[in-house]
């Protein structure tokens, strides 16, 4: 029992996944029925990370001081130039690399933006959403928005006012803390449940477009992003790199959304004792625009595209699809498949039509097993890392990191 409450969430975890293959592999049946623990692990991280986001951020910023030592720039600049990044190793494999698609069929049409003037356009009525529309459909931009603007009043209230606050913080990380005890059978039910009901015999057909984007994004996590990391903090990135990948990664990977894995961020966060008046504001941010998996996604998958018709593309031409693709990813939903339906956005600026842009996403939903996978745990996993480089500064001894195991829960 005392491993089961005190015990390593990794250890648990990873006890988790392999318990959860055996019984697919053995008993299918039974793999099927228990994915029901992690319907309701995830569900349960859904129903709270809206929540957690408008209280966590709306507090951080109503008893902020002025004398505080938070640092969102620097963050969030990290963000862009990891999205953009991401976009240019994602052209650069595709001419390296290049793949055919087989594109047959009838495709199941969409409701996909026709342009990035479309996708500039649902960000803003995003940000000025209803706030309790915006919280019962996971807008976490209009969440933000709400939460940015209502701390700021809340700055110049009352010191009772700024209590609550502080209460309502403290009360909703208790719940958070508790849900993720239980991450270790959800995931148990999630990979049951997924190798018993799809198994890999259908991503396998695609497996070189899947080589491709799993490829790009593991260069991203282990060579961009420690590059990035290495040009801010000048130390060996590596022990930071891991440590977020481990924590944060391997969740993201089996729940397949950013915005249900905020919480797991949140609390990562706070074991590596990072400014909280940071994190609480940049983490609810990184679900939202540092969208490095997506903007892999939706370069290949429009260059894959792009080769499979025999369309020629100059050096210009993917640069300006690497910023088009940057631009689009920040607008991505955080949930399962947000990036895909982007790819006819980008296909367009090839003259691509949309019936055979949406026969491509719809190979972008049967490899998303992995796929998505993937890219929620790269997107999420690096939501700590660049926030712990940007809280960073010149002469401390690390970033703020301490060994997981010696941090108390």
């Amino acid at each position: 029992m005392n491993f089961i409450l005190r015990g390593s969430l990794v250890t648990q975890i990873i006890i988790g996944l392999v318990a959860g293959a055996l019984l697919a592999t053995l008993w299918p049946a039974a793999g099927s029925a228990v994915g029901l623990l992690g319907d309701f692990f995830v569900d349960a991280l859904k129903a709270v990370a809206p929540v957690l986001v408008l209280i966590l951020v709306c507090a951080a910023i109503t008893n902020h001081k002025k004398d505080s030592q938070a640092r969102m720039g620097p963050v969030v600049l990290l963000y862009i130039l990891g999205t953009f990044a991401a976009a240019l190793v994602a052209v650069a494999a595709s001419f390296l690399f290049p793949v055919s698609l087989h594109l047959t069929g009838t495709p199941q049409l969409l409701d996909a933006p026709d342009g990035l003037a479309e996708v500039v356009k649902n960000i803003l009525l995003k940000v000025v959403d209803n706030p309790v529309n915006a919280l019962a459909q996971a807008n976490y931009i209009g969440i933000l928005a709400w939460a940015i603007g209502l701390g700021l009043v809340f700055r110049h209230a009352s010191d009772s006012t700024k209590t609550l606050m502080s209460d309502l913080d403290g009360a909703i990380t208790k719940i958070v803390a508790a849900i993720i005890r239980v991450a270790p059978i959800g995931i148990f039910g999630i990979v049951a449940s997924t190798i018993a009901e799809t198994g890999f015999e259908t991503v396998a057909s695609y497996g070189k477009l899947l080589l491709l984007l799993i490829g790009c994004m593991a260069f991203m996590a282990l060579v961009v992003n420690p590059l990035i990391v290495f040009l801010r903090i000048r130390k060996n990135p590596y022990p930071l790199v891991f440590t977020c990948l481990r924590e944060s990664g391997v969740t993201a990977f089996f729940m397949r959304s950013s915005a249900a894995n905020i919480p797991v961020n949140m609390e990562l966060c706070r074991r590596m004792n990072l400014d909280e008046e940071t994190y609480s504001v940049t983490i609810p941010i990184g679900a939202t625009i540092n969208m490095a998996g997506a903007a892999i996604t939706i370069t290949v998958m429009t260059l894959a595209t792009v080769h499979t018709m025999g369309i020629q593309v100059d050096f210009f031409s993917a640069l300006f699809l690497s910023i088009i693709a940057s631009i689009a990813a920040t607008g991505a939903s955080g949930v399962a498949g947000g990036s895909l339906l982007l790819i006819p956005m980008a296909a367009s600026l090839f003259g691509i039509d949309n019936a055979t842009a949406m026969q491509v996403v719809s190979i972008g939903f049967i490899i998303g097993v992995l796929q998505d996978s993937a890219e929620t745990g790269l997107n999420s996993s690096t939501d700590v890392l660049f926030t712990a480089a940007g809280s960073y500064k010149q002469g401390d001894p690390y970033p703020r990191k301490l060994p997981m195991e010696q941090v108390p829960a």
